[in-house]
């Protein structure tokens, strides 16, 4: 057996790389533009900073430490200077591509940051992968606005998956519709009318509120947000305003919420409080040519006629009353039946002397 020499027993004792390979190494040294490894190979490996990152801007000295340990693909085996070019940032994006297309392939949920907003969606990146997201996928609703996602951590699923052309996209709206669902499901199954629940106010119209409940929206009819009389309901609730609201009715998916708690009923304790014969106090609310509805309370109405406003003659409410005003009048009637109080000024200041009253 011929001799070998030093140099050719260490080369035998050394692994053999090629192109291609993922090789692993420990940083020896970190200069301002290249990483030096060790990789058990016969010359040291070699990572530029534009195959370590893309931001060109960043001090390799303050990401890499000497003792670190980094993997990376093989680029070169000899780079012309007897070391091998090796690059982190592409090995790192075939992982993060890997990931992906597993998760293309299981259509498994994934979580990313909203890099970047685009005129026709998001951009987000999964490791070093970026995934654009339509805005017809960012939600289940239109979105005018697309800066409220900058910043915002998103989950989706990868509904397309073309590395070659690079194009891969992403949807949250699938999820985010399949999480509604069973929310809707999950608030049906417990839901029953009569039942008392809480809910937010999502948007509030002429006509009513629709409250979140938290699976499905319910309708709070202006005619069951008080035992009262509201003129505009955009005046009383706004988006957002928590409320404790009773259910109505459910039909099919449609709720139906009422305020009109059965216990605040004013009625219920109407015909003692306003017994003929009472004096109460109440203000004026309306008023028309024949005379001014009172609000005794909440819910409780009650007519002051025209001519029993004053001892004396007058033509209409509005030549001595105004809207808001506080007046004290005798209860002359009262319909449970029907709902209705007849009140009178003019019965109350007969019942004073007039020595009294003046």
């Amino acid at each position: 057996m011929s001799e070998m020499s030093f140099e050719e027993l260490l080369g035998d004792s050394l692994k053999t790389i090629n192109t291609g390979d993922v090789v692993k190494g420990t940083v020896i040294d970190v200069k301002e533009d290249a990483i030096v490894l060790n990789i058990g190979y016969k010359a040291d490996g070699i990572i530029t900073r534009s195959e370590y990152t893309k931001d060109s801007s960043a001090v390799l000295t303050d990401l890499v430490h000497v003792g670190d340990e980094l993997e990376a693909k093989v680029l070169k085996v000899n780079d012309g200077e007897g070391q091998v070019q090796l690059s982190y940032r592409r090995l790192q994006a075939e992982k993060s591509s890997k990931v992906i297309e597993d998760a293309f392939n299981n259509n498994t949920v994934l979580k990313a940051t909203v890099s970047q907003v685009l005129s026709g969606g998001l951009s987000v990146m999964i490791d070093d992968t970026r995934v654009f997201i339509p805005a017809s996928l960012v939600s289940d609703t239109y979105e005018k606005n697309l800066e409220k996602y900058a910043g915002q951590e998103e989950e989706l699923v990868i509904t397309e998956f073309n590395p070659r052309k690079r194009r891969i996209i992403g949807d949250c709206k699938q999820l985010i519709v399949a999480k509604k669902k069973a929310m809707q499901e999950e608030l049906f199954a417990r839901l029953e009318v009569g039942q008392t629940v809480e809910g937010t106010v999502k948007n509030v119209t002429d006509f009513g509120a629709f409250v979140d409940l938290g699976g499905a929206d319910g309708l709070l009819h202006i005619s069951e947000m008080s035992w009262g009389r509201v003129e505009n309901p955009k005046k009383v609730y706004k988006s957002g305003d928590k409320l404790k609201v009773l259910v109505k009715g459910i039909d099919g998916n449609k709720i139906a919420l009422r305020l009109k708690f059965p216990e605040t009923k004013p009625w219920a304790t109407a015909a003692e409080k306003y017994a003929v014969g009472n004096v109460v106090s109440g203000k004026v609310a309306r008023m028309t040519d024949f005379g001014a509805f009172v609000e005794l309370e909440t819910g409780i109405d009650a007519l002051l006629h025209v001519s029993q406003i004053a001892k004396e003659h007058i033509e209409k409410p509005s030549d001595v009353l105004s809207l808001g005003q506080i007046v004290d009048a005798k209860v002359v009637d009262f319909n449970a039946e029907t709902k209705k109080i007849s009140l009178s000024i003019k019965a109350l200041l007969n019942s004073i002397p007039d020595e009294d009253y003046e």
